[in-house]
Parts: structure tokens; sequence; C-alpha cells
């Protein structure tokens, strides 16, 4: 099984940027984090991250011609007004969830709003970088219902 996550902008900046939203942890641990939960569930996780909307439609649409089994996405800032990002994956049929570190409904009014969620399976907010290792054995468990 094969499962892409998708890191939209500044998420590479974890670690750096306000500390008091996203913890001290750096992009670094969630990757290593993130590979170490992929090895116990026994799949392959491809992690990409970019700041650029038009790279991350490119990710989500080579992943369909790649027939990965499922998307995780943060889409960061995008997911509140990236109506580009949102029909790209509207576009692909595997399941998808997106995923937030902070808690986007306790934080500014603009930030309550996604515009990717309603095209996903199911979206995690505010329980860290957890969220994407519950996002990953969530994944699991959708794509063997599936198949």
């Amino acid at each position: 099984m094969k499962i892409l996550i998708v890191n939209g902008p500044n998420l590479n900046f974890l670690g750096i940027r306000e500390k008091v939203v996203y913890g001290s942890r750096d992009y670094g641990a969630l990757l290593q984090m993130i590979e170490k939960k992929a090895e116990e569930l026994g799949i392959d996780a491809e992690v990409y991250q970019s700041n650029s909307e038009g790279e991350i439609i490119d990710a989500i649409q080579r992943a369909y011609k790649e027939k990965v089994d499922g998307i995780i996405i943060n889409p960061a800032a995008y997911t509140h007004y990236s109506y580009a990002i949102r029909d790209a994956l509207a576009s692909v049929t595997v399941p998808k969830i997106e995923v937030h570190i902070s808690n986007i409904y306790q934080r500014e009014e603009f930030r309550h709003t996604s515009v990717t969620a309603p095209v996903c399976d199911g979206q995690i907010s505010g329980l860290g970088f957890e969220g994407y290792l519950l996002a990953m054995e969530a994944m699991v468990n959708i794509c063997k219902k599936r198949s």
C-alpha cells in the first residue's frame, strides 16, 4: 500500500515559525515520525512538501497516474481559499484525509473555513504531529475496506 502525504506552504518552517501555535519540533522530526509509523504499518509513505499551489496540484495528479492508494494532505493556508487544490482533490477517487497541526477552528475566523475538506473523506485538526499518525492509521483502514 502506498500513500502520499502532501504538505503545503511554510510547513518546512516547523520549529521556526509560530512556536506557540505549531510547537518547537521541526519538519525533520515530523518526517521521522511519519517514516517510523509507515514502517510500523507496513506501508510506503511518500512525503511531499511545496510552497507552490501548482506544484501541490501536480503532486496530486501524479498520485492519480501512479495509482497511489490514498492521500493525506495538509494544504496549510491553501485550505481556506484554493479552489484549484480542491478541484484537484475532487478529481481523484482515492481516499483523502485533510490534516492540520493546529485546531483551525480555534484560530482566526478566516481559518474556520476549509474549501478542501468537503472533497476529503475526513479531517483531523488540532492534534499536533500525532494527527498525521492517526491519519495514516485511518488511511490504512479505509484502503483495506475498499479492497
